[in-house]
């Protein structure tokens, strides 16, 4: 509410700039006349003449007679033009404090709603301020950090705190390298290797790569209730063609989890979509609304690899995509054919070859 009541006064302030010259104007009309004041000066210097007996009475009368005369023109031309130009003068003053009146809030309001901010007034008050402040907090935090680690590097909380903060922000590469330092001066700590594995799955596009795997595993022999390493090992399960194996998993997970657990719904419809897709293909991307538009692509990059060859990375790509897709068939057949196509070139089989230990497609040899 306060917002308005200072546009009204700004407003208000912006009106009476502009009728205050036009007030004037009235004022100096009421001026008296240069002309006619001469003639009044001029009878009452005869009378001062007449008394101290300068000039004779019939020549004081017929002086002031004269100046009477003059007087009269002075005023009558006056009056006229006063009332040939007055009227003209008052009517575009109206006009012009009309003008004023109306137009110059309603442009302040157009101008207002195109820069300004209005949709701030239907927020809650300080609801914007606490918004921006809480990013910048994050980020000032953030360059602090980093500032205090390049001084300290060997500081295991600052890269601790920093590790989940770059994970929030989507600077999941980053992520992965704060999680290594903090393992490296603070410990093998159970949660600290699971959120590491966490950040090494979410870089590889969801797979849960061999490394990533035996990092889980390394958290649960420190912790065997680690919820979060055993959810991402019944999904490597799964990649791995380990159906049954990751549903039994997922079942073990549920049946131990508390009523108030916060993961309980993820897990039931991860056994609800694998009852629902077994015997299918693409378990994994089913539920996704894109999915088909990715089977399609898959199977284009597939089609010209197979027609024209490609390079060692069009083939890790065809052999990544397959293993999201839960085709692991296909993904092993796409890894044979990548040897094959690339047998001259020794750089690209090496390509292939850490993408199958990747993938963890390691029945795939010559």
């Amino acid at each position: 509410m306060m917002i308005w009541v200072i546009l009204m006064v700004m407003t208000a302030a912006a009106v009476m700039a502009v009728l205050w010259p036009l007030s004037r104007s009235a004022a100096v009309a009421r001026q008296v006349d240069p002309n006619t004041q001469f003639y009044r000066d001029q009878i009452a210097e005869i009378e001062r003449d007449r008394d101290r007996g300068a000039m004779l009475p019939e020549e004081a009368e017929a002086a002031k007679a004269e100046a009477g005369r003059r007087l009269l023109r002075a005023s009558g031309l006056r009056d006229h033009e006063a009332l040939a130009v007055g009227e003209p003068a008052l009517r575009r003053r109206r006009a012009v404090s009309t003008l004023a009146l109306s137009v110059l809030p309603i442009v302040a309001l157009a101008v207002y709603g195109a820069y300004g901010s209005p949709h701030l007034l239907s927020e809650p008050p300080g609801a914007q301020l606490r918004q921006d402040a809480g990013k910048l907090d994050l980020d000032t935090a953030v360059v602090q950090i980093e500032a205090h680690l390049a001084k300290e590097p060997q500081d295991g909380r600052g890269w601790d705190v920093l590790a989940p903060v770059y994970l929030r922000l989507g600077r999941i590469e980053e992520a992965v390298k704060a999680y290594e330092s903090a393992l490296r001066y603070l410990g093998r700590d159970a949660g600290r290797l699971a959120s590491y594995g966490e950040a090494l799955v979410i870089v590889h596009d969801g797979i849960v790569t061999a490394d990533a795997q035996a990092v889980f595993q390394e958290a649960l022999s420190l912790d065997a209730s680690s919820v979060k390493a055993r959810l991402y090992l019944a999904r490597a399960a799964e990649q791995d063609g380990q159906v049954e194996k990751a549903k039994s998993e997922y079942q073990t997970i549920l049946a131990s989890a508390p009523p108030e657990a916060p993961w309980r719904g993820f897990v039931q419809d991860q056994i609800a979509r694998i009852d629902g897709n077994q015997g299918g293909s693409a378990p994994a991307m089913r539920e996704q609304p894109n999915a088909e538009a990715i089977v399609g692509m898959v199977q284009g990059l597939a089609s010209r690899l197979e027609a024209q060859g490609g390079s060692p990375e069009e083939w890790a790509r065809l052999m990544r995509s397959y293993v999201v897709l839960g085709q692991r068939d296909k993904a092993v057949a796409a890894t044979k054919r990548a040897r094959e196509a690339l047998a001259q070139d020794a750089a690209g089989l090496r390509t292939i070859d850490a993408m199958a230990q990747e993938l963890k497609l390691t029945d795939t040899g010559p």
